[in-house]
C-alpha cells in the first residue's frame, strides 16, 4: 500500500511539474501584438518557405508566414498568407520577396519599400488586402538558367577549338620563339652592358675635370660681370656730370650758343664794312695805277705838271695824228 502511494505522489508530481513547464513554455512565447493579415501571389516556386516562416521589414522580424496554398484566382500561381504587426509601416510602396538564409535553404519573406508607390492590387476573394511580390534572386537565376547553360556550353566549344592540336602547335611554337626573343635580348642586355663600361666610363671619368673648368669658367664670368658693372656704374656717373647743370655739356652748349652769336655779328657788321673798305681799296688801286700810267708816258709830269690836255675829237683845235703828218 505504500508503494502505491509513493507512486501516486510521484505521478502527481511530474504532472503538476509538467504542467508548470507547458505554463512557463506558454507565457514565454506569448505574443500579445495585434497583427494584420495580407497576401502575396506569385508564379515562381517557394521552395524552403514554410508555415511559421519569418517576415522581416528591412531586415526586422514584423511578422510570419500563417499559410501557403495555391490561389483560386490565377490557375498555377501560389498563394501565401502573411501576418504583420500593424504597427510595421506598410505604405502603398511596400512589395515583398523571398529571402534565403546561408546554405540552408530556408526561405523567409523580406518586405522592402521601392522609390514610387505600386498600382493597388485587388484583394483576393478571402477579401484580404495583397502585396506585390517581386521575384527573388534564385527565381530570376532559374529563369536565365537555360541562357546561361547556353553561354557555358558556347565558351567550352570555343575553349575546345583553341585547345586543339594545330593551336596546341602554334602554342609550342610561339612559346619557342619568346624563348629566343628572350636570349636575344639578354645577349643585346650584355652587349650595352660592355660598351658602356669600355665607352661611357672613361667619359664619366672626366665629367669632374670638365666640371671644374666650367666652375672656373663661372668664375671668371662672375668677375667679368662685376667689372662690367663697375664700369657700367663709372659710366652712369660720368654721364651725370656731364649732364649736370654746369656741366660739360652745358658749357660746350653756352660755348656754342656764344660762337654763333659771334658769327652772326660777323656777318650783319664786319664782312659789311671790309667789303666796302675793299671796294675803296680797289678804286684807290685803279686811280694809283692810272697815276702811275700817266707818270710813265709822262714823266716831266712831276717837274712841269700835267700841262695842258690836248683837245680831243671835236673840240677847238683837235688835230688827228694822220694830218698832222
Amino acid at each position: 500500500m505504500e508503494n502505491k502511494s509513493h507512486a501516486l505522489a510521484a505521478g502527481i508530481f511530474v504532472i503538476v511539474v509538467a504542467a508548470m513547464l507547458a505554463g512557463l513554455a506558454i507565457w514565454l512565447t506569448r505574443d500579445n501584438a495585434n497583427y494584420e493579415q495580407y497576401e502575396l501571389s506569385t508564379k515562381d516556386g517557394v521552395s524552403g518557405l514554410q508555415p511559421q516562416a519569418t517576415v522581416r521589414y528591412k531586415g526586422v522580424a514584423v511578422g510570419k508566414v500563417t499559410r501557403i496554398g495555391f490561389d483560386p484566382q490565377v490557375n498555377g500561381n501560389v498563394l501565401i498568407r502573411i501576418a504583420v504587426n500593424e504597427q510595421a509601416p506598410i505604405s502603398p510602396n511596400t512589395f515583398a520577396v523571398l529571402g534565403y538564409q546561408g546554405v540552408t535553404g530556408l526561405a523567409h519573406v523580406q518586405l522592402d519599400d521601392a522609390a514610387s508607390p505600386y498600382p493597388e492590387l485587388p484583394p483576393g476573394p478571402s477579401g484580404l488586402p495583397r502585396l506585390p511580390l517581386k521575384p527573388s534572386p534564385f527565381g530570376r537565376l532559374a529563369e536565365q538558367a537555360p541562357a546561361i547553360l547556353g553561354q557555358v556550353e558556347e565558351a567550352t566549344r570555343r575553349i575546345n577549338q583553341l585547345l586543339g592540336d594545330n593551336n596546341q602547335k602554334l602554342l609550342t611554337e610561339a612559346i619557342g620563339n619568346i624563348g629566343q626573343a628572350a636570349g636575344n635580348v639578354s645577349a643585346l642586355t650584355k652587349r650595352l652592358d660592355t660598351t658602356v663600361q669600355t665607352r661611357i666610363d672613361p667619359a664619366l671619368a672626366s665629367l669632374p675635370a670638365l666640371t671644374g673648368d666650367a666652375r672656373q669658367t663661372l668664375q671668371s664670368l662672375q668677375k667679368a660681370g662685376t667689372s662690367v658693372s663697375d664700369m657700367a656704374a663709372g659710366i652712369n656717373a660720368t654721364n651725370q656730370r656731364l649732364a649736370a647743370e654746369g656741366g660739360a655739356i652745358d658749357q660746350i652748349t653756352q660755348g656754342t650758343q656764344a660762337l654763333t652769336r659771334a658769327a652772326d655779328a660777323l656777318g650783319s657788321n664786319t664782312l659789311p664794312r671790309v667789303t666796302r673798305a675793299a671796294d675803296e681799296l680797289s678804286r684807290t688801286a685803279r686811280q694809283i695805277g692810272r697815276a702811275a700810267n700817266s707818270v710813265s708816258d709822262n714823266p716831266q709830269s712831276f717837274i712841269y705838271g700835267a700841262g695842258r690836255i690836248p683837245p680831243g675829237p671835236g673840240e677847238e683845235g683837235f688835230a688827228a695824228p694822220g694830218g698832222a703828218r
